[in-house]
């Protein structure tokens, strides 16, 4: 399911590669390869204020599509719901399954307020081999280019009297959904990944209609991805280094039986 992934292009280039402001503390966050949840990722949101009208900023209009002002933040990997006591649920919220974000309590408020799209330079899926042996799998676009992944986000506040005057909390969680041909076998399930021109529509908060987000929910086209083994050591969130992305020799063939 995407619990894992590699972010190591400079928060500078991505905010100019999508156009977007860099929050404040966005730009200090250094280069990983290994980013596992309850850790800071960055992430696109919205950056407008609503108008006169009341409808946000940027948003679409009459004389056609205008650029959607949007903001590079940083956020904790595992989404904390607004209203929790406690930021425990970031935990086990990294994830959000495509096919329930709109209605389960847990998300359906960010998911009607809060859209985001958590960026990363690839992710890694464990394959299933023989017995209880299993071979990491590093995933990027093909193309080179960041991914843009579905996500939600959300501020929490400590609600204990001591923690009075604290910055809240973002936190973030990606949304996953069943797997495209590119994910070869190696699991059923993978992040949304956007197009560069879906962008926009997935975090305009004008954006309210739940069948056209859903839409958007989908395994990308067949070759946006390609992937290939690497280095066990993946596995344990202390290894963070180059060297992580980097093919190591490949599956071997399951063995026949005559």
């Amino acid at each position: 399911m995407c619990g894992r992934i590699a972010l190591y292009t400079p928060p500078d280039t991505l905010a100019r590669l999508f156009d977007a402001e860099l929050a404040a503390g966005a730009g200090d966050l250094a280069p990983r390869w290994n980013v596992a949840p309850t850790t800071d990722v960055l992430g696109l949101r919205f950056g407008g204020g609503s108008g006169t009208d009341g409808r946000p900023v940027g948003s679409p209009d009459g004389d056609g599509p205008a650029r959607l002002p949007l903001v590079l933040d940083r956020f904790r990997w595992g989404l904390v719901p607004a209203g929790a006591a406690d930021p425990s649920p970031g935990s086990r919220l990294f994830n959000a399954r495509a096919e329930s974000v709109a209605t389960r309590s847990s998300f359906r408020d960010a998911f009607d307020r809060h859209r985001a799209v958590v960026l990363a330079d690839g992710f890694y899926e464990w394959r299933k081999g023989p017995g209880s042996r299993r071979r990491p799998h590093y995933f990027r676009r093909a193309d080179s280019q960041p991914l843009a992944l579905a996500g939600l986000w959300a501020d929490w506040r400590d609600p204990r009297p001591e923690a009075a005057g604290r910055p809240a909390v973002r936190t973030c969680a990606v949304i996953t959904t069943t797997a495209s041909q590119d994910m070869d076998g190696v699991h059923d399930r993978m992040p949304v990944v956007l197009a560069r021109d879906l962008v926009d529509l997935w975090v305009d908060p004008a954006v309210a209609d739940h069948d056209e987000l859903a839409g958007l929910l989908r395994p990308p086209p067949a070759g946006t991805l390609v992937h290939h083994p690497v280095d066990q050591r993946v596995g344990n969130v202390r290894h963070d280094d180059p060297a992580l992305v980097v093919p190591v020799g490949a599956d071997p063939e399951p063995a026949t039986l005559f």
